[in-house]
């Protein structure tokens, strides 16, 4: 009897690994993550530009991750096309080719009394706000980070 009761429980537990393994060989592919960045704080421009960067690297490039960046307050003055530092100017040039939205607050874009032509090109406008836009970004989906 106890011998019966031995091979019943391998048996059982053969069948519960193969069971797992084929449920797992037809798990669907992960989905494709989206994230937006929150910046406000121009003292943090050049640190959210490096993890956004890193992200990209991190994941095997833009084609496997969708981002978006949205830049309200103080820090999108750092991204004033007159004012703007040719390292960030580049990063921004590659984020625009690389299919990253990059979103300049209206609210603060009036208070600085500047229009998009006046931002490194690429930016949209986020015509309810920064913050409005963030809350839209992750009603769709994406993760919320604010470095």
């Amino acid at each position: 009897m106890h011998r019966r009761s031995i091979l019943w429980g391998t048996l059982s537990a053969i069948g519960a690994a193969f069971a797992a393994s084929k449920a797992n060989a037809t798990e669907a592919p992960p989905q494709k993550l989206k994230v937006a960045y929150h910046l406000d704080d121009l003292a943090k421009v050049n640190f959210v530009i490096g993890n956004i960067q890193n992200h990209l690297d991190g994941v095997g490039g833009p084609g496997n991750v969708t981002i978006a960046l949205v830049v309200h307050g103080q820090a999108l003055k750092a991204f004033h096309a007159a004012a703007a530092n040719p390292d960030l100017s580049r990063h921004v040039g590659q984020f625009t080719r690389d299919g990253i939205e990059l979103a300049a607050c209206a609210n603060t874009m009036k208070s600085q009394n500047i229009a998009l032509k006046d931002l490194l090109p690429g930016f949209v406008a986020a015509e309810r706000g920064g913050v409005v836009r963030l809350a839209e970004l992750q009603s769709r989906g994406y993760l919320y980070l604010r470095p």
